[in-house]
C-alpha cells in the first residue's frame, strides 16, 4: 500500500499547506481578529489583507487548521453570540443588529440552520427554562449540559451547521 501524499496536478507531491509555523500564527491572528470585531462587517478580503495573503490562499489554509472557512467560522461566532443575547431582553432585530448581521432575515436563516430552531422559539423556550427556575437556558437546544463547567458547556453546545451534523439513523423500508 502507497502512503505517499497525493500528486498534485503536475504529479509532484502536493504541498501541505499552512504546516509552517509563521502560517499558523498568521491564521491564529485571523481567527482572533474575527473573535475580538466580529459584529463588524468583515470579508475574506479584508482579512487576507490583514494577514498579507492572498484570499484563496487563507481560505484554503484556514479550513486546512480550523475545519471551516473564515466565513462559516465568522457565522457561527455571530451565532454562538447571538444566543446569549437572546437570553436577555432584546428582540431578535437587535440582536441581529448587535452581532453584525446584514438584515434580520439573513440573521434568521443562519441562526435557524446552525441551531435547528428559529431566534424567535429560541428565545421562547430561553424564557420559559428562565421562568420555570432552570439554571440551564438553553437545556433544551443542547440537553445534558447543566452540570459542566461554563467553558466545557460551550465547546459541547457549540453551533454546528445542519448539514455538518450526523444525520440521525433511519431504519430503511
Amino acid at each position: 500500500m502507497d502512503n505517499s501524499p497525493t500528486p498534485g496536478i503536475s504529479g509532484k507531491p502536493a504541498r501541505t499547506e499552512a504546516r509552517r509555523p509563521a502560517d499558523v500564527a498568521r491564521l491564529r491572528r485571523v481567527r482572533d481578529r474575527i473573535d475580538r470585531t466580529f459584529a463588524a462587517p468583515l470579508d475574506v478580503l479584508a482579512l487576507a489583507r490583514g494577514a498579507d495573503m492572498a484570499p484563496g490562499r487563507l481560505s484554503r489554509q484556514f479550513r486546512t487548521v480550523y475545519g471551516q472557512s473564515p466565513y462559516a467560522y465568522l457565522t457561527a461566532r455571530r451565532v454562538d453570540r447571538a444566543t446569549l443575547l437572546l437570553r436577555g431582553d432584546l428582540g431578535v432585530d437587535a440582536v441581529s443588529a448587535a452581532v453584525g448581521c446584514a438584515t434580520p432575515g439573513i440573521f434568521t436563516t443562519r441562526f435557524t440552520e446552525l441551531v435547528g430552531l428559529a431566534p424567535e422559539r429560541f428565545r421562547r423556550l430561553a424564557e420559559d427554562a428562565s421562568t420555570t427556575a432552570d439554571t440551564a437556558v438553553g437545556a433544551a437546544v443542547a440537553p445534558g449540559i447543566e452540570g459542566l463547567p461554563a467553558c466545557l458547556a460551550q465547546q459541547v453546545a457549540r453551533a454546528v451547521r445542519n448539514q455538518e451534523a450526523p444525520a440521525p439513523a433511519r431504519p430503511l423500508t
